[in-house]
């Protein structure tokens, strides 16, 4: 009998933050920040599962009240400061299989717990792009606001300025410069065994999702909080 492939959303959430103490669990709109992305992963049509990536016994608990699972701790030396996600990835991707004997993972999905404004319909158009291509992992994007063919500048050591990337065609408007987009935290899809293999996720074909920039905050300051605040406070009030 073929066991049934799994699609797994992964949670990443540790319980340091330098710059929001407890960001995570930090109420935001009346609910825990990491509610959010909870929700959303549950709320897709193509996710299986749930699961919070966390060393925190609060986050753990608060991630079990809203539905998602817990079947993992993750080791201390993935959740400082400088750990690097992408070993946070590759080690939710072996725990699940290896140690919890998960059916056989067809996708990773990471829901950062850092984009509260996304909606499950951006989360479901990274998935559709992994599956509708033959690309190892789907990101998304937004534009970006600065251009390093048009408004982004570096100094030599004399303190002159010059563009990042010199351009030899005349661009003198920012509509005039080769488009640039940001990475976001909304939402990644990848296929398990090239996360696994590869050391970086640019080591393999990445496909770009483009996603609203009001939908692609990500909350890294007290500034991006109170922003995320404002925005969920006045659609609220939009919609009353």
């Amino acid at each position: 009998m073929t066991r049934r492939c799994m699609r797994v959303a992964v949670i990443p959430a540790r319980g340091g933050s330098k710059g929001i103490p407890r960001k995570n669990v930090r109420l935001l709109a009346g609910k825990p920040l990491i509610a959010y992305a909870i929700e959303t992963a549950l709320s897709s049509k193509f996710i299986d599962r749930v699961v919070v990536s966390t060393e925190d016994d609060e986050i753990t608990h608060v991630a079990k009240q809203y539905g998602a699972d817990v079947p993992f701790l993750r080791p201390p030396e993935l959740a400082r400061d400088d750990s690097p996600e992408w070993l946070v990835w590759q080690h939710a991707i072996r725990t699940l299989q290896a140690v919890e004997r998960e059916p056989k993972m067809e996708m990773f999905v990471c829901v950062s717990p850092t984009s509260p404004l996304r909606l499950v319909q951006d989360v479901d158009a990274c998935i559709e792009a992994l599956l509708g291509s033959d690309a190892d992992l789907v990101i998304t994007v937004k534009h970006a606001e600065r251009n390093p063919y048009f408004n982004m500048v570096v100094l030599d050591e004399e303190g002159y300025a010059g563009l990042v990337i010199p351009s030899h065609e005349r661009v003198d408007r920012r509509q005039a410069a080769p488009p640039i987009f940001d990475m976001t935290t909304v939402a990644y899809a990848a296929r398990p065994e090239f996360v696994l293999s590869a050391n970086s996720m640019f080591e393999g074909r990445v496909k770009a999702v483009l996603i609203p920039a009001e939908r692609a905050v990500d909350i890294d300051t007290e500034l991006d909080f109170q922003f995320a605040e404002f925005v969920m406070s006045h659609a609220t009030a939009v919609q009353k």
